[in-house]
């Protein structure tokens, strides 16, 4: 019997030619993701350390542009699916942080001495190699004490709102269970929707104004107590929390990450989105597995165009965020914090277990996660500098000469 003739593969130019869309809806959901989950924590930080509301605005603007143009750059150059992020870590340090010796002004200056920070990283490799001393777990350690009163808000918000905060509580537990990447997403919309039904009842106008999109430049001042308070913290946990995880991320699916050129542009954009009010922007962790995952496609050389589409619908979000910024201040008090926090019980929990994760090197990042919590403020510098350094002091008298240059 005759065999059937093998079926005939398709000419590569026609399979080439095959638009995958793929990438680009992942590059969409990455930056939807990153926009919606985690903005309601930039505006607590910035109003913690003194911005009004339409210096909040500018700089989750300053941020998000900074976002998209960094992000457009960097994957079009590289060709790896990278993606940037704002610093949830460092906005939920700046709300725990309150204003510094010469508010808001000495704050912007801060956020320029981060960025520059960051930008040395790219271009001074000792600077790298004293990052790596850090001990990853006093990092963590200190970052989750940071969390923890945020984290505790929308706990606090049921007895002050609870009809307001009981829907979106709800909404985040059952998107958890069934649809997690969405769940700050969902709770976000729910308490949109809450926020506009108690407009609507009590009869509140917007002014079409306070939906526009603007920046607002501050002249920075420089004071040396929001440098050792806002700067140098903000630094290590943007680079401890986001850079590095960011670049591992991507190791996961086979990429190197451009070092050097994300932190000159991640610098850069930080030092030049600080004077319009954004505090710090860094190479993506959760958003660098969207767009470098199996669902930005089969095709692995392609996988760059998820990256840069999400560069692209940054942009697009950057025409909404005074709407938005405008109906969350509307909200009824405690409804912002709320929202932060359940934005974040992720990455408490991340934090607390890696801080912990060693159990002979539990007593330094007990200390650095209670210190932190405390919200102690001496010298006019507050509590995440003091716990930084009380925990490598308690760290280097138990345990001397342990994990010197690992980071461990």
């Amino acid at each position: 019997m005759a065999k059937s003739p093998a079926p005939l593969k398709p000419h590569p130019a026609a399979t080439a030619s095959k638009f995958d869309a793929r990438p680009v809806v992942a590059g969409i959901v990455t930056a939807l993701v990153g926009f919606t989950s985690s903005f309601a924590v930039v505006l607590a930080g910035l109003k913690a350390v003194g911005a009004n509301p339409a210096q909040a605005a500018s700089g989750l603007l300053a941020l998000t542009l900074a976002v998209g143009f960094g992000v457009l750059l960097l994957a079009w150059r590289s060709k790896v699916p990278v993606t940037l992020a704002w610093s949830t870590p460092g906005a939920a340090l700046l709300a725990a942080s309150g204003t510094a010796d010469g508010g808001w002004t000495a704050a912007v200056g801060a956020f320029i001495a981060a960025g520059v920070l960051i930008a040395l990283t790219g271009l001074v490799p000792a600077l790298g190699r004293l990052m790596a001393r850090i001990p990853a777990s006093l990092a963590q350690a200190m970052l989750a004490g940071l969390l923890l009163q945020l984290c505790l808000a929308p706990f606090k918000a049921l007895g002050s709102v609870p009809l307001f905060v009981g829907p979106v509580i709800v909404c985040w537990l059952v998107l958890t269970k069934f649809a997690p990447r969405w769940a700050v997403p969902g709770a976000l919309l729910v308490a949109l929707g809450v926020i506009g039904i108690s407009l609507a009842a009590s009869g509140t106008q917007i002014g079409a104004g306070t939906v526009l999109p603007a920046l607002m430049w501050t002249t920075p001042s420089f004071t040396l107590q929001a440098l050792a308070g806002i700067a140098l913290p903000l630094f290590v946990v943007t680079m401890a929390s986001q850079n590095v995880p960011g670049v591992a991320v991507l190791r996961s699916f086979g990429y190197e990450a451009p070092w050097r050129p994300a932190m000159l542009v991640t610098g850069a954009g930080t030092a030049l989105g600080a004077g319009f009010g954004g505090h710090a922007i860094n190479l993506g962790a959760l958003s660098a597995a969207l767009a470098a995952g199996e669902e930005a496609g089969g095709d692995r050389s392609r996988r760059w165009v998820a990256g840069f589409t999400s560069g692209l619908a940054y942009l697009v979000l950057a025409a909404f965020s005074a709407a938005l910024v405008t109906l969350v201040n509307a909200a009824p008090a405690g409804m912002l914090e709320a929202v932060a926090g359940l934005a974040l019980l992720g990455t408490l929990a991340g934090a607390v277990s890696a801080a912990l994760a060693d159990p002979e090197d539990r007593i330094a990042p007990s200390v650095t996660f209670l210190m932190a919590a405390s919200g102690l403020a001496f010298a006019g510098i507050g509590s995440a500098f003091w716990a930084l350094l009380a925990g490598l002091g308690v760290r280097w008298l138990l345990l001397p000469g342990r994990g010197r240059g690992t980071g461990k």
